[in-house]
């Protein structure tokens, strides 16, 4: 892996955050653990109003338990995709109660998985790809990008008609 993506994984179960952190670096993520949701915000900088202006905070993607006392992973994920500059960091929320509502629930508030516990290694393989669309992210732009946007034959189609040099310049930039 070139770039060590880095995971924020909050859970307030101490064996399944250990769990998730092992298999997490065991895939080669850094990877920061903490123990609530208002740690997760005060990590990101949201714990009040007047942090939210902060736009880096180095998290390539959060992975959250749903069910943890005083803030829950929908919670969390709510207070993320609310906020202007970490609306685009890919949300993970897992559980070891499978109920239909729930997941869809946070899949509708835009959620990109729902894994159910215990996490295994087959789930974290998922990850990658979203880590991958995350990465595709524009020094200009907060909104995400997928790789077939940034390679799509109407694109490339439309660069071979015009000025190549042009387009080459146009591509080369929206894909980094």
């Amino acid at each position: 892996m070139d770039t060590q993506f880095h995971v924020l994984a909050v859970d307030d179960s101490i064996i399944d955050r250990k769990l998730i952190e092992r298999l997490l670096k065991t895939s080669s993520y850094q990877v920061t653990a903490v123990d609530s949701g208002s740690k997760a915000l005060e990590y990101l900088g949201l714990l009040s109003e007047e942090n939210e202006g902060r736009g880096e905070v180095g998290v390539n993607l959060i992975i959250t338990d749903y069910s943890m006392p005083e803030m829950t992973g929908y919670d969390l994920l709510r207070k993320i995709k609310g906020s202007t500059y970490l609306k685009d960091i890919p949300v993970i929320i897992m559980s070891s109660e499978n109920v239909p509502s729930r997941i869809n629930r946070c899949l509708e508030e835009g959620a990109e998985e729902f894994f159910l516990k215990p996490v295994q290694q087959s789930d974290v393989n998922r990850i990658k790809p979203h880590l991958m669309r995350e990465k595709v992210l524009s020094p200009n732009s907060l909104k995400r990008k997928s790789m077939v946007e940034c390679i799509s034959p109407e694109k490339t189609r439309k660069c071979n008609n015009n000025n190549n040099n042009l387009c080459d310049i146009f591509l080369h930039n929206i894909c980094e």
